[in-house]
């Protein structure tokens, strides 16, 4: 179990300001488009696909084994998977009995979520232990809309680039390898015999493969559903990179979303093929970094979990 570490007041405080200010520059927009009854294609996407709301993102969590006193500590009293010093505790910090002082809930946190945890771990695991596979080329989006008119499926505020018909050829001349189910699972009915593989839930802890880029964006959900045990400050690491590959995913998808923004990644020509591996590797590169991190934290936290 890791050790309990005091973290000053001060210290505490100017970090959760800077995380909050981190959260609102993606959230309070998604908020105010909201409100408006707005939609945008990319950037609501990480606050919609997620479960995890803007409020609790902005909360901010010091992670495992970080003590916090003072008004840090009261306003967590009534958070869930905290928990408040015994006066041994207090002592060894150096802290007066009856101080006010609360810590994760390691034991509260592994009752409620110890399947979490190790399905999370398998998934971290497996997918850092298999070769990265950049072949796919970002068809999954393609294979979503693939002769979309036939199931009258529509994304009724965005165009496809190449309309329904090159959008189809395109599908059509190209290999559909995608590895993770919840890519794949969107696909048009035409679309799923074409794919290569045929990933599953059941099936997704042995296919879960570091250059996929839905696998790299998912870091974030781990992260998250491992919070409070989690420092936020690693949590958004997660967000800010899942936050760009899905920019990137979706400036390879058929859509045309030159008008916000996002100018297109040509995946059908050999250049935009190229351009879309060198953001792919870039990004396992990272995701790998962050991976290894995700990973390590798990490993306390689930020291004695049962199995």
């Amino acid at each position: 179990m890791e050790p309990l570490k005091l973290l000053a007041a001060d210290t505490a405080q100017a970090r959760e300001e800077a995380h909050l200010q981190r959260v609102s520059r993606y959230a309070d927009p998604y908020l105010a488009r909201r409100s408006a009854g707005q939609k945008h294609p990319v950037e609501d996407f990480l606050f919609t696909y997620y479960t995890q709301k803007p409020g609790q993102l902005k909360r901010w969590h010091p992670g495992a084994g970080a003590v916090l006193t003072g008004a840090q500590a009261a306003g967590r009293l009534g958070w869930k998977h905290y928990r408040t010093l015994d006066d041994g505790e207090l002592a060894a910090l150096g802290l007066a009995a009856g101080s006010t002082a609360v810590t994760f809930d390691r034991h509260a946190f592994l009752a409620d979520r110890s399947d979490a945890v190790a399905f999370a771990g398998i998934i971290l695991r497996g997918t850092a232990a298999r070769p990265a596979q950049f072949g796919c080329f970002g068809l999954h989006e393609w294979a979503m809309v693939y002769r979309q008119d036939k199931f009258d499926l529509r994304h009724e505020y965005l165009q496809l680039r190449l309309g329904a018909a090159g959008t189809d050829k395109v599908v059509e001349d190209n290999r559909i390898r995608c590895t993770h189910f919840d890519a794949f699972r969107f696909y048009t009915p035409d679309a799923i015999p074409l794919n290569e593989h045929s990933p599953s839930r059941e099936s997704q802890r042995h296919m879960e493969q570091p250059g996929c880029l839905h696998a790299n964006m998912d870091l974030y959900k781990w992260a998250y559903k491992l919070l409070p045990a989690l420092p936020s400050e690693l949590v958004m690491d997660c967000f800010e990179l899942s936050w760009r590959i899905r920019a990137m995913d979706m400036q390879a998808s058929p859509y045309d979303l030159a008008d916000w923004g996002y100018p297109a990644i040509p995946i059908e020509t050999p250049h935009g093929k190229a351009a879309y591996v060198e953001h792919q590797r870039s990004f396992t590169a990272e995701a790998g970094a962050l991976r290894e991190r995700l990973a390590a934290e798990l490993g306390v936290i689930a020291e004695g979990a049962p199995r």
